[in-house]
């Protein structure tokens, strides 16, 4: 097998056209074997693999510098640059990153997870370089619908007007994005694919690059002869691939959206979606969006091609109709666009990834929350529990939102809790609403539950005790529950159980009457301890003579992490608590 024989690019060199061609199927089935076995990148990494293999063929990394945007397309690129033994053992996959990592290899420039990056940061390279007086080719990759994003449009801008060198841009056109694109700009590329790249409706030319158009993105001597045309240009160029997203897998060609990540699954069966075992967040959530719209034309779900977030699949999406919005890769659009509808009467939902609510900082400070406009948010993954990737977990928007002001954050602790949440936030017409799902499973309420919201910052003291009082945030109320049984076991304290509910701002009468008949406070959240929730108990009680303890997670980017070792890391079990606790004599 040539895979075998793969050590680093100048070893793919060796190999005629032919060969090239038949180690791209290699590839493919090694992909295919891994990734049914570990989960990952699927359908992205499929259509991308001939494109990848030319790409290494002709320029000579990594002195030639490659750039992957998101780099969730970057298995090939890794198999071709000495770490293929990951893709050959499904037991080493977890060896390296699902991203480039240049702590991994020199053939990787950046650790890269969000998308829209690659075209900026490769003018950042070509700028460098020019100062530098070398002659290296930088070549940015950008596909999956990443081209929507704000910043692929304004390095696109930039570097065709103001890049004097060598600047390559594939674009990798599988006419897909996790889901179907959406935007203009998408049309645009329809009309080039149509007429084969000769239409004068051209936006690339426009912005002051020269344009190659090959139809036939997957195959690799069209693909060696154009690149081989590039190498060494000294201006900006884009070239526009055509590729199959999912290639080689008629299951994923057929399912590009089911496959674009996928969970382990049986490569033969191609049981992709699998059934769904009880209770799940996204579902019940969903489901009651849709009655929602239905009882109320004014309400209007907006994702930014996250539709997998809420389960809400192609059939799904055309049932709600034009109560449906995705802005595609573009968050800071979708937050304004939400403020807008707010501000028009309209009763807007924006949900994505907690991890990339931080690309609309701005938007949600100046448009939202200066102007207090009735925006619900929903910040999926907000959690150690959830993805586990450096740039994908969910532990920073607490320090990052919320001491925002004129923000209202929540954190739900159960079912009933999290509905009645949203319920309100939908209806309410003062505040811009963030709302932190949980993720530690689904847990009916224990507690009586409010309707209502709008008397902010109103804590609930769900069990009164003495001398321990424990405010336990979101989804480590449970955490809360099993760390009161605990204390009692082995300290032989009832301590008083607290549901803050609110993030934003403190129950300043509640925390009184708690510093009256306590000696600690314990504060619990699932996120990083810094600038987080926790410090805000910590700073009220700074006048009183009572103790806090905050427990929550290390300011840390946690990579591929395992939960358990991590919140035994971080003392976040209740025996380790409770050891701490011993050590510090309360209740003598």
């Amino acid at each position: 097998m040539f895979i075998e024989k793969i050590k680093c690019p100048d070893d793919l060199k060796k190999l005629s056209l032919d060969q090239c061609v038949v180690l791209a199927e290699e590839i493919r089935q090694a992909i295919l074997q891994t990734v049914s076995a570990t989960g990952g990148h699927l359908s992205s990494n499929l259509g991308i693999i001939e494109a990848t293999i030319a790409l290494h063929y002709v320029f000579d990394s990594p002195k030639d510098k490659l750039v992957f945007d998101t780099s969730h397309q970057c298995y090939t690129h890794k198999i071709l640059t000495g770490r293929k033994e990951a893709y050959l053992d499904p037991k080493l996959y977890k060896k390296y990153s699902g991203y480039t990592n240049p702590d991994e290899s020199e053939h990787d420039y950046f650790k890269l997870g969000h998308t829209s990056t690659s075209i900026s940061l490769a003018c950042g390279l070509a700028k460098a370089r020019d100062l530098k007086g070398d002659k290296e080719n930088i070549i940015a990759v950008i596909g999956d619908g990443s081209l929507s994003g704000g910043e692929a449009l304004e390095g696109l801008n930039y570097a065709g007007g103001e890049i004097d060198g060598n600047l390559i841009v594939l674009l990798n056109d599988n006419q897909i994005s996790i889901a179907e694109n959406h935007g203009g700009l998408y049309k645009g590329l329809e009309i080039l694919r149509k007429t084969r790249g000769t239409s004068n409706n051209n936006i690339f030319k426009c912005l002051g690059y020269e344009y190659i158009f090959l139809e036939n993105g997957n195959d690799i001597p069209k693909l060696v002869s154009v690149l081989q045309q590039v190498k060494d240009v000294n201006h900006p160029i884009i070239v526009h691939i055509c590729t199959e997203k999912g290639k080689g897998y008629a299951i994923s060609e057929k399912n590009k959206e089911d496959t674009h990540f996928v969970k382990p699954f049986n490569l033969c069966i191609g049981d992709i979606k699998k059934e769904i075992i009880g209770e799940r967040y996204d579902v019940i959530v969903r489901d009651y969006l849709l009655e929602k719209m239905k009882a109320d034309s004014k309400v209007v779900a907006i994702t930014a091609a996250m539709p997998v977030v809420l389960s809400l699949s192609e059939s799904i999406r055309r049932s709600m109709g034009d109560q449906y919005i995705d802005v595609g890769i573009a968050e800071e659009h979708g937050i304004s666009m939400a403020g807008g509808i707010a501000k028009n009467g309209g009763k807007p939902i924006f949900f994505t990834r907690s991890t990339f609510f931080q690309r609309a900082y701005d938007q949600i400070s100046q448009e939202l929350c200066i102007n207090h406009l009735p925006v619900t948010m929903i910040l999926i993954n907000s959690s150690i529990y959830a993805a586990t990737d450096m740039t994908h977990i969910g532990i920073y928007d607490i320090a990052m939102m919320s001491n925002i002001p004129n923000l209202v954050m929540l954190a739900p602790t159960n079912k009933q809790e999290y509905l009645a949440m949203l319920e309100w936030s939908i209806e309410q017409n003062e505040h811009p609403v963030a709302i932190r799902p949980p993720r530690n499973g689904v847990y009916n309420a224990a507690y009586e539950v409010s309707k209502d919201y709008g008397s902010l910052n109103r804590f609930q003291l769900c069990t009164k005790g003495e001398k321990i009082a424990i405010i336990a945030l979101g989804d480590f109320f449970q955490l809360g529950e099993e760390l009161r049984t605990l204390i009692k076991e082995r300290m032989d304290i009832d301590s008083s159980l607290i549901n803050p509910r609110y993030i934003t701002g403190l129950d300043e009468k509640l925390l009184d009457e708690i510093a009256k008949d306590h000696q600690l406070v314990i504060t619990l959240e699932d996120g990083i301890l810094d600038g987080g929730f926790g410090q805000k108990i910590a700073g009220f009680y700074g006048r009183y003579d009572l103790k806090v303890m905050n427990c929550g997670l290390k300011k840390d980017f946690f990579d591929n992490y395992d939960v358990k070792k991590v919140m035994r890391e971080n003392r976040l079990v209740p025996e380790l608590i409770v050891e701490d606790l011993e050590r510090m004599e309360i209740g003598s």
